[in-house]
């Protein structure tokens, strides 16, 4: 397994959004544009609380009402440049889609831990089975879910002198 890289993109995200936005008959207004970049500013799972309270702490004063947050939610993820991973503490938990490579995640079902890997032997297979239906494969999704190693661990206890006997 390796890591999940990024990937070139020939514009940036808020003109890839802007140009969704455009077919949609729709503009690019200062708070989407405001979302969009505190979206992108780095490739973290989030949910709309994390982006809500990243922009409330911004230095520039700049806002987004919680609104606006998930209404462009919404719309970037009709784009396709983000998509929901994971429910966790009933709220939808989001990455990015545009700009990095084709990933798979292991998500842990008692802390909620998100592990993201890309394997070239599970891409490598599902392109097979998907050419052995004569299946056009644009991307695939693959989560695992269990339990991680620290979840998974014995738990960490003092041996009790009756333990030695």
């Amino acid at each position: 397994m390796k890591e999940v890289s990024s990937v070139d993109v020939a514009i940036s995200p808020t003109e890839k959004f802007q140009e969704y936005l455009t077919t949609r008959g729709m503009r690019l207004t200062r708070e989407r544009m405001i979302f969009v970049e505190e979206v992108f500013a780095d490739h973290e799972h989030f949910d709309a609380d994390t982006i809500i309270e990243r922009v409330s702490h911004r230095k520039d004063g700049r806002s987004v009402s919680r609104s606006t947050v998930y209404r462009v939610l919404g719309l970037l993820e009709e784009a396709g440049m983000i998509r929901k991973v994971a429910r966790q503490n009933d709220k939808d938990v989001f990455e990015h889609d545009y700009g990095y490579a084709q990933h798979d995640h292991f998500i842990c079902e008692k802390c909620g831990e998100l592990t993201e890997f890309s394997n070239d032997k599970i891409r490598q297979m599902v392109e097979e089975i998907a050419a052995e239906f004569g299946f056009r494969l644009s991307h695939h999704r693959l989560e695992g879910h269990g339990v991680c190693a620290t979840c998974s661990a014995p738990p960490q206890r003092r041996h009790h002198k009756l333990d030695m006997i």
